[in-house]
């Protein structure tokens, strides 16, 4: 394909194809990680943070996987992929937000929505401009910030980051519970009678 008829540069195939595989490989870990403490994160004894942790850390990672894999198919323009999937993104963390209504960490919602929404506005301008070469390795970088912080955040969820006193309290509960003994009956005791007392 000429260089021309391009729409990312061969340059970042390479780069595009290691954050594929990457994000592939850490959606794995993610699963490990919720299998581990399923009952911490999804059902009647969830913990909000460990939602939290398991929604955003999968979205930053499914993000980061489609992009980068619909970036390498020959003639695709990254600005689709790229503006879908920040819609998706910030339209999954607006419910998010709003259902659980939990985030102990500001500062890392605020930065996710930075990223989400600087991927949809590069994503709009290379749908305007397929061969813009730098908003190209501006989404390229924010594929890597993504990556890297839905990194952190499984992690995070798989040493139990969320759980109380750092997973004691939520390990406890997640033990079955100890068998309680039956108490034997009390034998009636005999009255003691002196010696040499009528029985």
């Amino acid at each position: 394909m000429p260089a021309s008829a391009r729409m990312v540069p061969s340059t970042y195939g390479p780069f595009l194809a290691a954050v594929a595989t990457s994000a592939a490989a850490l959606i794995g870990l993610l699963f490990v990680a919720v299998s581990n403490r399923d009952e911490t994160i999804f059902g009647p004894r969830a913990i909000p943070g460990g939602e939290a942790l398991a929604i955003t850390a999968f979205t930053g990672l499914v993000n980061s996987f489609v992009v980068s894999l619909l970036a390498l198919i020959p003639g695709t323009n990254i600005g689709w992929a790229a503006v879908i999937m920040a819609l998706i993104s910030l339209y999954s963390l607006a419910r998010l937000s709003q259902r659980l209504r939990v985030y102990k960490n500001p500062v890392f919602q605020l930065i996710t929505v930075i990223a989400y929404g600087a991927q949809l506005v590069y994503g709009v301008i290379l749908l305007a401009n397929p061969h813009r070469s730098g908003d190209v390795e501006n989404v390229a970088f924010i594929l890597f910030a993504t990556l890297v912080v839905a990194l952190g955040r499984a992690w995070s969820l798989l040493r139990g980051k969320h759980l109380p006193a750092g997973g004691a309290v939520a390990d406890a509960a997640n033990m079955p519970p100890h068998p309680q003994q039956p108490t034997q009956p009390q034998q009636p005791t005999q009255p003691q009678h002196p010696p040499g007392a009528p029985r």
